[in-house]
């Protein structure tokens, strides 16, 4: 009997009435794990390809046999506005079939709440801060909520394996499955999973069942991709540039290969315009060759920006009028900038607005009215968002999506791109790079388009080897062992130091967690008073731990923006949120200032002014980039590859890019000499072409370790890129004692500077310092990363 067979008389009408000629492979599949098996699936297929619709036909056919006496399936979305939009697409499914479905969060009236708590059914779709606040405010009523709960949905998997929120994930649905005493079934879904074999362990962890990981095989795509580069004021990359007779911008390479068949194909948006009967990719193997010469727009501007417009802003301006498009960028403020200055531009010509704006700290009237505008096919208007809407959020017909400067991750790159070319369209993005001018004194290094090199890739991977970013599931989540510790006390009330060890120490999650240590984090939270022992010896939340856990703001562990008051002396400079350490530096006011101290307590920063240029990234964000990525980076930098989706300008840049690196051997050796500087003093540029935190242990081992016997001095770093220092010895000495450095390190602790306490997660302050220090030093740097690469060093210019 066929999956389609097998199916609930009501799911086949559903396809029969949407006119489905047939089910998607990752339906097939699904469909066999869960009817066949009884263990949890990991479902990996890419965007819009019906992943939900796969999930939930067997399990809704399952109620529809076999009504279940409780809440049945738990759908758990990493946002509201994916929660909402899932709420409508099952609810027109399950009509017919008589199969509530609720869901629950902050924005859902206690009407609708009230309703589930007195006659629990169906689905319940709910946010993982939700679920917490169920849980300690409503634990009474878990086991009758859940007593027949038989499946957990996880959608958008991937979004909740950074940092905390995945694991508070984890060992909510550890914690439900004990108090009511189930062991449902877990579904993870997913467009963009890097390593899913580890992925569906963390799914099954805690269980006794195994994980299934369907292997569906896609029909081949194409993509249509355009990368442009923008310098912000002054002439442009190939304005200038010399030429050949028949007006071709001279390059050094003019054939590319295509990928492989099952990889998509890579349609360069320049060569044609964009249709919706494109013919498909050439050939696997067929060569491409043509030269690299001046290319028109992807298409004919819309719209015209004003003379002063920024060059990269005006493009996107330009090129959106008439259209549906998602405009990505990789923070809030640049978001907020964005939007701003593209409304500024309707304004000065006297148009009607046509942007939106969507991102995490609007409220969700602003969020959800954006969505229900772009949902309208009669409209034509772009959103400006951030990682809010690359989530599997219904926001209509998208023609294109624009990414301002390159993403942090493949995954990221993927997410975006995969919001465009549904409903038959292929997926479409254009990515616009934007730049300072080189200064004439500006060092080496700075020249260099990292963001550039950065897009190409995340692109180039993929197509290449279809390598997305492995999940990191082995830390020390000290930050969230006191939130979980927290809850738990919160929620059952008192119970004994070995009863809450049994509750919490025992979550999955936190494996690598010693009793030694938990120890360690109940004597601190009992001296704070959040904890607070009993006559009778139990444990109960203290004053101090009331006033945290009775706030809403408890049930998320991801950090909130935090604004720091940063002082010079008496005077007040300014605020900024998530300071770093002492000794780093910000940047503010127009100036770079290193950090003297930090007051976490009265949320103040201590600086004082300096020269120098501010590290790209610090601490554990969005920004991590993977140690692959930088590699990748470094061979396109050396390589005389084209690539068939870069515009004029952005080909020329790269072009520059690369007759520099090869003049100063740039990717020959990672330690390049670049002369003396204004005291005579010999300067030298690092380029480790490291992940973040394998790149931020590397210069820690520098700092701490090397600095006295090379004599370093005045070192910067731009994470993840370059650093650049004075030094008195020459390259072997160099080589010789890092590696010998990298040898003798004992212990990840020994990169930690004396007084340094890294807060990088929500609850890190109320954990001991000395936990702090360890969940950095043993958790987020990436010690072996680091030493894998000095060892190459080593081998390559001590040995050979």
């Amino acid at each position: 009997m066929s999956v389609f067979d097998r199916y609930a008389p009501f799911v086949q009408d559903f396809i029969y009435s949407h006119e489905w000629e047939s089910l998607r492979g990752i339906q097939v599949a699904a469909g066999e794990a869960l009817f066949d098996t009884d263990a949890h699936v990991l479902l990996c297929s890419s965007t819009a390809s019906g992943k939900t619709e796969a999930a939930f036909f067997p399990i809704l056919t399952e109620f529809w046999e076999n009504p279940p006496a409780s809440v049945g399936a738990l759908y758990i979305g990493p946002t509201k506005a994916l929660i909402n939009d899932q709420f409508y697409r099952l609810t027109d499914l399950c009509e017919e079939a008589g199969v509530s479905v609720w869901h629950w969060h902050g924005d859902v009236s206690s009407s609708h709440k009230a309703r589930l708590m007195r006659r629990p059914s169906g689905i319940l779709q709910i946010t993982p801060e939700s679920l917490e606040a169920l849980l300690m405010r409503r634990h009474v009523a878990v086991a009758k909520l859940f007593c027949d709960l038989r499946y957990v949905v996880i959608d958008e998997i991937h979004s909740l394996l950074r940092q905390d929120r995945g694991g508070q994930c984890l060992c909510l649905v550890e914690r439900l499955s004990r108090i009511a005493g189930v062991e449902p079934r877990r579904v993870g879904l997913s467009a963009t999973i890097g390593d899913p074999e580890a992925v569906g362990a963390f799914l099954a962890a805690g269980t006794s069942r195994d994980c299934v990981i369907p292997r569906v095989e896609e029909p081949p795509r194409t993509w249509r991709i355009s990368m442009e580069h923008f310098y912000q004021s002054g002439p442009q990359a190939d304005e200038g540039a010399v030429s050949s007779a028949d007006g071709a911008i001279e390059a050094d390479v003019i054939s590319v290969e295509t990928g492989a068949p099952e990889r998509p194909g890579l349609s360069p948006c320049s060569n044609n315009p964009l249709r919706t009967d494109e013919p498909p990719a050439r050939p696997a193997h067929a060569e491409l060759r043509a030269a690299i010469g001046p290319v028109a727009d992807p298409e004919q501007p819309t719209d015209l920006a004003p003379a002063n417009a920024d060059p990269g802003l005006g493009y996107i301006f330009e090129h959106t009028k008439g259209h549906k498009c998602l405009i990505f960028s990789n923070s809030r403020e640049e978001a907020e900038e964005v939007c701003t200055t593209l409304r500024a531009y309707c304004e000065f010509n006297g148009e009607p607005d046509r942007f939106l704006i969507h991102h995490g700290n609007l409220s969700a009237a602003i969020r959800e009215a954006a969505e229900e505008q772009m949902r309208d096919e009669a409209s034509d208007l772009s959103i400006v968002a951030t990682s809010t809407l690359e989530l599997g959020i219904d926001v209509g017909r998208l023609e294109r999506a624009f990414q301002i400067d390159a993403p942090f991750t493949v995954s990221s790159f993927l997410q975006r791109m995969g919001r465009t070319g549904r409903r038959e369209r292929p997926p479409e993005m254009w990515f616009i790079m934007r730049e300072e001018q080189p200064e004439p004194r500006t060092l080496l290094p700075e020249t260099i388009p990292w963001k550039l090199l950065q897009g190409i890739a995340l692109v180039q991977l993929y197509r290449e080897e279809r390598w997305v970013e492995p999940p990191n599931l082995d830390r020390l989540p000290y930050s969230l062992l006191c939130h979980q510790t927290l809850a738990t006390l919160a929620s059952e009330g008192e119970l004994t130091p070995a009863q809450l060890a049994s509750r919490v120490l025992t979550l999955t999650y936190f494996h690598r967690v010693s009793a030694d240590d938990f120890r360690v984090l109940l004597r601190h939270l009992l001296e704070r008073d959040f904890l607070e022992r009993t006559e009778t010896g139990g444990l109960i939340v203290g004053l101090a731990g009331e006033r945290v856990t009775s706030s809403y703001k408890f049930f998320a562990v991801f950090q909130e923006n935090v604004e720091y008051t940063v002082r010079a002396g008496s005077e007040e400079i300014g605020t900024l949120c998530a300071p770093p350490p002492p000794g780093e530096k910000v940047a503010i006011a127009g100036h770079v200032w290193v950090v003297d101290e930090v007051d976490h307590e009265r949320h103040l920063l201590y600086v004082t002014q300096v020269k120098g240029k501010v590290p790209a990234y610090f601490g554990e964000v969005a920004g991590d980039i993977n140690t692959h990525v930088l590699e990748r980076m470094r061979r396109v930098l050396a390589e005389h590859e084209p690539y068939p989706y870069l515009m004029a300008h952005a080909r020329a840049r790269l072009r520059d890019a690369r007759h520099v690196a090869t003049a100063s051997h740039l990717t020959d050796s990672p330690l390049v000499c670049l002369g003396e500087n204004d005291k005579e003093q010999t300067m030298w540029c690092l380029l480790p072409w490291l992940g973040s935190y394998a790149f931020l242990a590397l210069e820690r081992l520098l700092k701490i370790k090397c600095a006295a016997e090379l004599g370093i001095k005045g070192l910067d770093s731009s994470r993840p890129y370059f650093m650049t220092f004075v030094m008195r010895v020459d390259e072997r000495t160099f080589f010789s004692v890092v590696a010998d450095a990298a040898d003798a390190l004992a212990d990840p602790m020994e990169l930690l500077y004396p007084a340094e306490v890294p807060y990088f997660e929500k609850y890190d302050e109320m954990v001991p310092a000395e936990l702090v220090r360890k969940g950095f030093a043993c958790g987020v740097l990436d010690v072996d990363g680091m030493r894998e690469r000095v060892a190459q060093w080593s081998r390559r210019y001590l040995e050979g």
